[in-house]
């Protein structure tokens, strides 16, 4: 029986650049014409209009992203040994880099790991997975059959939630994909820390494992310190700035479920009642109460949620990342220090700069920032597609006097 020949996304005439620079996407523009036809998944032949071949890519006629590339390589099959030998090079590259023991990490990360769409976490021997394009969803089962032969796990269970499937007309799926359903939540280890993560309801995967480094980061500032965390969610940098010994933590966060769970991890470590004073409420409300009452903290954790999911959204959210830097900043002690952060992959790390510089001299404060911070190692960005470096902090020291 003759195999079908896969259809063929011509790309426009001088629109080929980025692909030539090994960028993963094509946009619906930068597409000529599909010689063929092909459902939302599947691969396709990329080329440029004098058939020149490009890529294989993911074909998605509902996004504005149209294709997403898995290889550059003309001779490769998009098959079971393609997905096991991607899945082996990320497992590699972490055993390299992460330390042993570590009781939470991530496996896979999107494109970064050369799999669009695809995000895999890891809480002890339980993985969280997410198909957020329609080619990871499309071969969901070998890859998951892939993941388990790889790690030797048993229980996968699905996450594939939130606005980006809207954008990508893909349905969203949760559940097992294979061995139980996950007992909730999960104990994990983390620098000595433990956390209980709800792999089933918690944000994104159930935890934010970017900010591991960061939260131990924080845990060495926090010694002494009155901490303020905002955006706390389950209370990782409360968490470990309590861990630490710090004078006072107050942890917000909009939800009473987050502070709840907060609430619960502080007494998993032992630490006292009280130890974290967890109030609810809108960030930007809270500070601004803060700052009319005087208060003042020695270390502010500012770890907003995304204010600019796409880049239309990134004057909006310049604002909001403006207006909360400046109550922080507002709100320091002379010698205190700001840890901030922002996830929009829109806002690049020279406009945060700019924004946080902007905030700064609006407070009237000569702040320094002392390094920049962004995700751990098992968050990988390849060079070939910096929208990937989605996660970008700065550390930013006030001076102890005026000068």
């Amino acid at each position: 029986m003759a195999t079908l020949e896969p259809a063929q996304l011509v790309v426009k005439p001088d629109r080929e650049r980025s692909l030539l620079r090994r960028h993963p996407w094509i946009y619906s523009g930068a597409v000529q014409t599909l010689r063929g036809t092909a459902r939302p998944g599947e691969t396709v032949r990329v080329c440029a209009h004098d058939d020149t071949f490009l890529a294989w890519a993911a074909y998605n006629p509902a996004s504005r992203i149209v294709a997403r590339v898995w290889t550059f390589d003309e001779a490769a099959a998009i098959d079971d040994a393609f997905f096991a030998r991607r899945i082996a090079d990320a497992l590699s590259l972490r055993r390299m880099l992460l330390p042993a023991g570590l009781g939470a990490w991530r496996v896979i990360n999107a494109e970064s790991d050369g799999l669009p769409g695809l995000t895999v976490d890891r809480y002890g021997d339980q993985l969280v997975l997410q198909a957020t394009s329609a080619g990871a969803a499309f071969h969901r089962e070998r890859i998951v059959s892939a993941l388990a032969a790889a790690t030797g796990v048993s229980d996968i269970y699905e996450r594939s939630e939130g606005d980006v499937l809207e954008l990508e007309g893909i349905p969203p799926a949760r559940g097992a994909l294979l061995g139980a359903e996950p007992r909730s939540p999960i104990a994990i280890d983390e620098h000595g820390l433990r956390v209980a993560v709800d792999v089933r309801a918690g944000h994104k995967t159930g935890f934010y494992l970017d900010q591991r480094d960061n939260r131990a980061l924080v845990r060495t500032l926090a010694p002494g310190c009155d901490v303020l965390d905002c955006f706390s969610y389950t209370g990782g940098f409360a968490l470990n700035a309590a861990l630490a010994g710090a004078r006072s933590v107050t942890a917000i966060d909009s939800s009473d479920e987050a502070l709840a769970a907060a609430r619960d991890n502080a007494r998993l470590n032992a630490l006292p009642d009280g130890a974290i004073d967890c109030q609810r409420g809108d960030v930007f409300e809270l500070l601004r109460r803060s700052r009319d009452a005087r208060r003042s903290y020695d270390l502010i954790v500012l770890d907003p949620p995304k204010f600019a999911p796409t880049a239309r959204h990134v004057e909006r959210a310049a604002r909001a990342y403006k207006d909360i830097n400046l109550l922080a900043f507002k709100l320091l002690r002379p010698g205190g220090v700001l840890v901030t952060f922002s996830c929009s992959a829109a806002i690049q790390v020279e406009l945060f700069q700019k924004i946080v510089a902007g905030a700064a001299a609006d407070a009237g404060i000569d702040a320094a920032f002392v390094r920049r911070l962004g995700a751990g190692a098992d968050h990988p960005v390849a060079l070939s597609f910096p929208e990937g470096d989605y996660l970008k902090g700065l550390l930013c020291a006030v001076p102890a006097a005026a000068s």
